[in-house]
């Protein structure tokens, strides 16, 4: 097999026109046969009036050896496709299926894997199914009723249901991970795309739909979900988990318990720490979504208000400032939404979410600032936790429930917002004017103020007095890390924490990915149960 790099096309080209290209490449005559399947494909917009998709291809045809002689360029080689590899299955009998709780994104894919194989598992969500837990969340929207269960954070598909779903990750991916995982959201009615595509991405609408293929494909395979099923306490005996108990009072004997609970799930933090889990403070960041026009993003980053080859444009950002802490965009949203993305009563936090079309007229993004246990009231392991709540308790009083908004010139003066400028809010969930800098600490909002001014300067009107901000932006990852050992087993055995939740992610791509990890552990140390 060979592989061309940088193979470069304009972005109008044609699938005709890309076959061209490689034959040329090759020096093909038309009738000679090959192959190919696109890897990668990304954007250079560098010239805005040229601007241009890059690819990585293999390529498979007859005489790969004599051709390869005859082409004399860096950019075309031999290579071996990688492809992923479930190990075999281990020795060691259970007695239980495994115990899955969570159904977000590492708990899905988790369960998808070991059911695939054979494993037959057992899902908990505390929360209800997509397509209820969809109906509670639009209800919350519209007049503010928050189901505690079943919200924006908890239930079937996780906190990354209502995102954008963007599938791009930074994790060193070494076995094929990640595609894989790209692979069986494909299997499971994503578009094709997603698989080669530099930033892809799915929608909160896509993502309901795929999410309950994901389940039918496990319950057909022998898995089981349990919905509205929270895990409230789990029986320990000499140091090795031996059932868990759901808020109804039922007890599930387990062997192997996945903890893929979210970053979400304080209540469950707060029991595991009761039982000595190892667990620890993680760093995390806070901040606010800020919204601009999307046209505005689009002529900043393509030259040009719209195209049609291209969509929405996407941006990241970062910044150092002069206290030392970092500043950077998270979870940038094109044509989307912000959302109240609360979970629990009196406290208010948002979230960014966009549909696939991404079609709205504001882009938005968190524009977050470090925080770690410096900034934490005590060395307590959950201490991280409490650090959201207070920002998020004040966020819930500055508007008596509803979005605080704030305009951006308002922010840096320190003052409430009166009236809006040239941008109309795209929120789902009611919205308020109000300070957001009450409910910030002072070296946060300075790093903000100092963050969008540097961001002016790569994207022209970043700082615009009428930006949008809303906030406060407190989840962007776990504030707790549970601690796991090579074999991804916690300190008290049968335990595999996994996931964001459990610190070891940050979001649905690398979530996924370690649902993975742990699938593959279990299976290398467990023979599969007999029927």
């Amino acid at each position: 097999m060979i592989q061309i790099s940088q193979l470069k096309l304009p972005i109008g080209h044609t699938q005709e026109q890309l076959e061209q290209k490689i034959r040329k490449l090759f020096r093909l005559g038309k009738q000679q046969e090959f192959s190919y399947e696109i890897i990668r494909q990304s954007l250079d917009a560098r010239k805005k009036q040229e601007k241009k998709f890059v690819y990585t291809i293999l390529v498979s045809i007859s005489h790969e050896n004599k051709i390869l002689r005859r082409v004399n360029d860096k950019n075309i080689m031999f290579t071996k496709k990688m492809r992923y590899q479930f190990p075999s299955s281990g020795t060691e009998l259970l007695s239980q299926r495994p115990v899955i709780v969570g159904s977000g994104p590492a708990g899905l894919f988790c369960a998808y894997m070991l059911a695939k194989h054979g494993y037959r598992p057992l899902i908990l969500e505390r929360g209800e199914e997509v397509q209820k837990r969809k109906e509670k969340v639009d209800v919350f929207w519209k007049n503010g009723t928050l189901d505690l269960q079943s919200n924006v954070q908890f239930g079937e598909g996780g906190a990354g249901t209502f995102s954008d779903g963007k599938l791009n990750t930074l994790v060193k991916d070494p076995v094929g991970r990640n595609r894989e995982v790209l692979r069986i959201f494909v299997e499971c009615g994503a578009p094709e795309e997603i698989v080669y595509q530099h930033k892809p991405h799915l929608g909160t609408d896509a993502l309901i739909t795929i999410v309950e293929n994901m389940r039918h494909k496990i319950e057909s395979w022998g898995g089981e979900f349990y919905f509205s099923s929270q895990v409230t306490d789990l029986d320990i005996t000499k140091n090795r988990v031996r059932s868990v108990i759901l808020a109804d009072g039922r007890t599930i004997p387990v062997d192997v318990l996945v903890l893929a609970i979210g970053h979400s799930a304080r209540d469950t933090f707060e029991m595991l720490y009761t039982h000595n889990l190892s667990m620890h403070q993680k760093a995390f960041a806070v901040g606010v979504r800020v919204e601009h026009p999307q046209k505005m993003i689009n002529l900043a980053l393509y030259g040009e208000e719209e195209n049609k080859y291209l969509g929405a444009a996407a941006y990241k950002l970062t910044a150092q400032t002069s206290n030392g802490r970092g500043a950077y965009t998270f979870c940038m949203c094109p044509g989307g939404y912000v959302v109240n993305a609360s979970s629990e009563e009196g406290h208010l936090a948002v979230n960014g979410m966009s549909y696939q079309k991404r079609d709205s007229e504001n882009a938005n993004s968190a524009v977050i600032v470090t925080v770690g246990p410096q900034d934490f009231a005590s060395d307590h392991p959950l201490a991280g936790v409490q650090y959201q709540r207070k920002l998020e308790k004040a966020a819930y009083s500055l508007a008596n429930g509803a979005v605080p908004v704030q305009l951006m010139e308002d922010f840096a003066l320190d003052r409430e917002s009166e009236c809006l400028g040239e941008i109309t809010p795209c929120i789902k969930g009611n919205w308020k004017f109000a300070n957001l800098r009450s409910c910030l600490p002072s070296e946060i909002c300075q790093s903000l103020i100092e963050a969008f001014d540097s961001f002016d300067q790569k994207i022209p009107g970043y700082s615009r007095p009428d930006a949008i901000l809303s906030g406060v932006e407190s989840r962007t990852s776990s504030p707790v890390r549970i601690e796991r050992d090579e074999h991804m087993e916690s300190n008290v055995k049968g335990i595999y924490p996994c996931g964001e939740g459990a610190g070891y992610a940050g979001g649905i791509t690398s979530a996924a990915m370690d649902g993975l990890k742990i699938a593959e552990k279990i299976a290398l140390r467990f023979a599969v149960p007999a029927n």
